[in-house]
């Protein structure tokens, strides 16, 4: 897998929603600028994949008895 750079509008986008998300604080661009380059060059966790067992037959349940 190759780590792919991100251009400059990217991280601009992502700091901005950071920035947003954070309620808009005031001095806190280049920590939010940080880590937008963060988030944008993260290897993604690659997932399991989840594992297919054959479906197991059901009981039967037993009809409730009458009684009288």
């Amino acid at each position: 897998m190759t780590k792919t750079n991100p251009t400059d509008a990217q991280i601009r986008d992502a700091a901005y929603l950071i920035w947003l998300d954070e309620g808009q604080p005031q001095g806190r661009d280049t920590q939010h600028w940080l880590m937008a380059v963060d988030a944008l060059t993260a290897q993604p966790i690659k997932a399991k994949p989840a594992r297919k067992s054959a479906a197991k037959p059901r009981a039967k349940k037993a009809a409730p008895k009458k009684t009288s």
